[in-house]
């Protein structure tokens, strides 16, 4: 799902382990990539990702990350969306898909940190969207705008995609006042 557009002979650390290597830091609490500069040369997550020399910098991990495109982002959810489905014999009569916005602080100087009045913070608001205990959405956004923020667009991928396997499910959005807006 993820181009890698690096040239092949001058690439040290492939796409899948620096993937993994993120997924692990994440996994374990690392949330940050500056945590990566102590963790590329951590002997557990050296040992997990198979890995005998030091691991990707803060800055490689970030550059990686940073190219994922919409294309990509939108794949990466449908194999959230596949598991979903197979989880089901028979197509539900009803799904609850529940929205929720909800903020992460940032302490730092991350591009996109937004000030929050609600919150009383900086942080990015990140969308989730839920059905029961399955995971569809993790959309990382910042916290300059409303609940919303492309939330209708997610909804229509969404039901799009649903709607190819389950066509007569009845489907049900459920989220709180903020996504209540007029469209910009």
């Amino acid at each position: 799902m993820l181009h890698d557009p690096r040239a092949p002979e001058q690439i040290r650390h492939k796409l899948d382990t620096l993937v993994r290597q993120r997924v692990f830091g994440v996994a374990a609490g690392y949330e940050d990539f500056n945590d990566h500069e102590a963790l590329r040369y951590d002997q557990a997550l050296q040992t997990a990702l198979g890995e005998v020399e030091a691991l990707a910098g803060k800055s490689t991990l970030c550059r990686v990350e940073q190219h994922a495109d919409w294309q990509a982002i939108v794949k990466a959810h449908e194999v959230l969306w596949h598991h979903f489905i197979e989880q089901h014999e028979e197509p539900p009569t009803e799904i609850v898909l529940d929205f929720d916005g909800t903020d992460i602080p940032v302490h730092g100087e991350q591009p996109g940190k937004f000030f929050n009045g609600y919150y009383d913070h900086h942080c990015y608001f990140p969308l989730y969207v839920f059905c029961g205990r399955h995971l569809l959405v993790s959309y990382l956004r910042t916290s300059d705008r409303s609940d919303s923020r492309h939330s209708w667009t997610i909804l229509s991928l969404l039901v799009r995609f649903i709607r190819q396997y389950w066509p007569d499910t009845r489907i049900v959005l459920r989220g709180d006042s903020h996504f209540v807006v007029p469209r910009c």
